[in-house]
């Protein structure tokens, strides 16, 4: 017989429901900037880096696989917002790089995004949240080291 769903299954379903609804609130905030919260991930971790990423290091970045990346890439170097460059001495490779453009429309995206972050955190204490973060770290390392066995009831 199966045992009961407990605490920790009930938890699980939450962080997923929660995880749905800021994806979908991210979407409209960054609606009003022609965005999807993807294509603001990529602006947003270019922004820290001034020689730019390959395709390969923003995949693993952002846990997306490449060809996904090649199409935010193409759809923001289409705006304008970001550029490949030759990597020097190989040719096959590049560098995905941040316009001026791409780094103004980041600048002015930030202040509301962050306003958002906190807005959601409602009245939950800040140390409470530093704690769930360092919870959902541990949670997250273990989902990402499991391998599917051993998941029979003990």
């Amino acid at each position: 017989m199966d045992p009961q769903p407990g605490s920790r299954y009930q938890a699980l379903l939450q962080l997923l429901r929660t995880a749905e609804a800021l994806w979908s609130a991210s979407r409209k905030l960054f609606s009003r900037w022609g965005l999807s919260p993807s294509q603001f991930n990529v602006l947003n971790l270019l922004q820290g880096r001034p020689a730019g990423s390959s395709q390969v290091e923003l995949s693993r970045a952002l846990i997306m696989h490449r060809s996904n990346i090649t199409g935010l890439v193409d759809r923001l170097q289409a705006r304008g917002l970001v550029e490949r460059r030759e990597r020097p001495g190989d040719r096959r490779a590049y560098r995905v790089v941040l316009t001026a453009a791409g780094g103004r429309l980041v600048r002015e995206i930030l202040p509301h995004y962050h306003a958002a972050a906190e807005h959601v955190w409602g009245n939950v204490p800040p140390s409470r949240v530093r704690q769930l973060a360092a919870d959902l770290a541990r949670v997250g390392a273990v989902a990402a080291a499991w391998d599917g066995a051993g998941a029979e009831a003990e």
